[in-house]
């Protein structure tokens, strides 16, 4: 028995000169991008649009009101750029989020 385990270890007795070592690569397709965008209103509050964006879409503070002020200064603003069910799943937080405040702040999601 110990022969028969030291011949299987034995590259000689599995390999020929003929063997072909193929290599296969797997190409990961990217999702399609969607932009978030924020839309200026005149009763949501500034406070609550910062909170918004640190909350859920992980804004740090700084860029959270650079965003809150392009909305308010331009009228809207993109505020991410994600997959389409990720995109959608924010933009129903957010409406969730501003009904329960009793805001209108509209979010919608565009082709990137």
């Amino acid at each position: 028995m110990i022969k028969a385990v030291q011949d299987f270890k034995s590259p000689s007795k599995h390999r020929s000169d003929t063997d072909v070592i193929t290599e296969t690569k797997i190409q990961v397709k990217q999702p399609k991008l969607y932009t978030v965008i924020m839309y200026n209103d005149n009763y949501t509050t500034m406070d609550f649009v910062v909170y918004v964006l640190v909350e859920i879409f992980q804004h740090n503070i700084d860029k959270a009101y650079q965003l809150m002020m392009q909305i308010h200064e331009l009228g809207q603003a993109a505020v991410a750029l994600l997959p389409y069910d990720l995109a959608e799943m924010k933009v129903d937080e957010v409406t969730a989020l501003a009904e329960q405040e009793s805001y209108p702040l509209l979010t919608t999601i565009e082709p990137a």
